[in-house]
């Protein structure tokens, strides 16, 4: 997949994981209950600052808060943008 999108400085254009469709327990979540998804998939990463270099790559799976990032659309896709310090961690 590739997005013909650079983000700048230090920031990361994340896909996020689909939101769950149903509980463990088999009860289906209607679409005004789902929650955002708190983890996603990297596709582009900036240069990061002067001092600074990026910490993550493409493709790298992470982990990010509720409220982190500004929500976009690309090429009819929906992907979070934001800065490397509001992710939480890499799995």
């Amino acid at each position: 997949m590739s997005i013909q999108f650079k983000p700048l400085a230090d920031r990361v254009l994340v896909e996020p994981a689909p939101a769950e469709q149903k509980t463990a327990s088999g009860i289906i979540i209607p679409d005004t209950a789902k929650e955002k998804p708190l983890n996603g998939t990297i596709v582009a990463v900036g240069e990061g600052k002067k001092d600074e270099p990026m910490t993550v790559k493409v493709g790298d799976s992470v982990l990010f808060g509720q409220y982190s990032g500004t929500e976009i659309k690309i090429d009819g896709s929906t992907y979070l943008i934001m800065r490397e310090s509001d992710i939480y961690g890499i799995f």
